[in-house]
């Protein structure tokens, strides 16, 4: 019966992660999947998580089920988070969130309800986009459109050629924007083009739904929520949101994440959400409760909530200091082009602008995996490789 069946091909980055723990060279560098790493390599527990599973496991007297829609004051939590504590449309009643299981279980969700309750519209994606985006929404069948993200001439932001097309978008379909961040060139548009965006996107219809799954990894906690707070601020009324909780809180194991809809009016957000519920029921039941409530517990406790966002501070820092001091060594090197692009970037990525000949060179010659793409995870750099790092570019160069 399954004599047929053929073998899938490996996940472009999960594979490659795959071929970089088989290298047996102890100098390998790993820029390739998006995991926070400190500076000894490794992906910590941060203090604050301890601190709060300490108490959790003090107190906990059950493991009886969540609901479908998972812990309650972490839903309100998660809102605070994204649109401040005293938003009016919190207040409203116009916000309904559902707990998932990661951040990619919230953009599936998100997909199987415009399929539902929008049926006729296509999603339009960046490009390009993280890698999983069109396998999660090509696995429910839904259009899928694309849209002009990153030149590679200026190795930053296509943005006249990026409104073009979203000024094409029909009413009723789906732009999905990348809150902060982006995955994979790490190139955001600035606070003016966001305007803009927000302004086409009230002229054009369409409904816009961020992924947001960086969250404090780009300038700021509030900073990095930017682009939400203006299209409500601009008075855009329906939105879906997933967000992911995997980098700020360190919680990858825990698959800790979150889908919110926001509606014109309370019944209309009930509405939404009651369909969300429906078909998270039918997928995974319920969420797991153990990430929701390590969240819950730092962001409801004082203390622990002030030493979180110390951390997040250390780790947002941290990468840009990586950053900077792959430029300049670079620099300092000769290299003939300018990578000072990097620095204008945020989050774990960046786009290299190194060819797959190149980036296929770094790997065999060097053992430095990164993807074909030129795409780099920063957060494989620290102070024992950036030199070593540096010498190879330069050599591909």
């Amino acid at each position: 019966m399954f004599s047929h069946v053929q073998e899938a091909p490996a996940d472009p980055i999960l594979g490659l992660l795959e071929t970089y723990r088989k290298d047996p060279n102890p100098n390998k560098i790993d820029l390739t999947a998006g995991i926070y790493q400190d500076e000894q390599g490794k992906t910590p527990i941060l203090s604050s998580v301890k601190k709060a599973e300490t108490i959790l496991l003090s107190q906990q007297i059950t493991k009886q089920y969540l609901g479908i829609a998972g812990d309650r004051i972490y839903a309100e939590l998660v809102q605070q988070l994204l649109l401040g504590e005293d938003h009016p449309l919190i207040a409203q009643h116009q916000v309904q969130t559902i707990q998932t299981p990661g951040g990619t279980c919230a953009l599936r969700v998100g997909g199987e309800l415009i399929k539902a309750i929008l049926p006729k519209a296509t999603i339009w994606l960046s490009s390009p986009t993280w890698n999983n985006h069109p396998h999660i929404f090509g696995a429910i069948n839904l259009p899928i459109a694309n849209y002009p993200y990153y030149d590679k001439n200026t190795q930053g932001l296509a943005f006249d050629a990026m409104l073009e097309k979203l000024q094409q978008v029909p009413a009723g379909d789906v732009v999905l924007l990348h809150a902060c961040c982006h995955n994979p060139c790490g190139i955001d548009p600035t606070p003016a083009q966001w305007q803009q965006i927000a302004d086409v996107a009230i002229a054009r219809g369409f409904l816009p739904f961020f992924d947001f799954a960086y969250q404090g990894f780009g300038k700021g906690l509030n900073e990095d929520a930017y682009a939400i707070r203006l299209f409500l601020e601009k008075g855009i009324s329906q939105l879906l949101i997933a967000t992911s909780y995997s980098k700020s809180f360190s919680l990858y194991s825990e698959r800790t994440g979150a889908l919110t809809m926001i509606a014109e009016t309370k019944q209309q957000t009930e509405n939404v959400a009651s369909q969300a519920k429906s078909l998270a029921r039918s997928n995974y039941s319920n969420p797991p409760a153990h990430g929701a409530s390590i969240v819950r517990e730092i962001l409801s406790t004082t203390d622990l909530k002030q030493e979180w966002l110390a951390e997040v501070t250390d780790m947002r820092e941290r990468i840009a200091k990586m950053r900077l001091l792959l430029v300049q060594g670079l620099h300092e090197r000769g290299a003939k082009h300018s990578f000072e692009f990097i620095n204008q970037q945020y989050g774990m990525f960046s786009y290299s602008g190194l060819t797959v000949e190149q980036v296929r060179k770094l790997r065999e010659k060097y053992s430095i995996y990164m993807l074909d793409s030129g795409r780099m995870s920063l957060c494989g750099i620290n102070l024992r490789n950036v030199d070593k790092l540096c010498d190879a570019i330069i050599d591909v160069l």
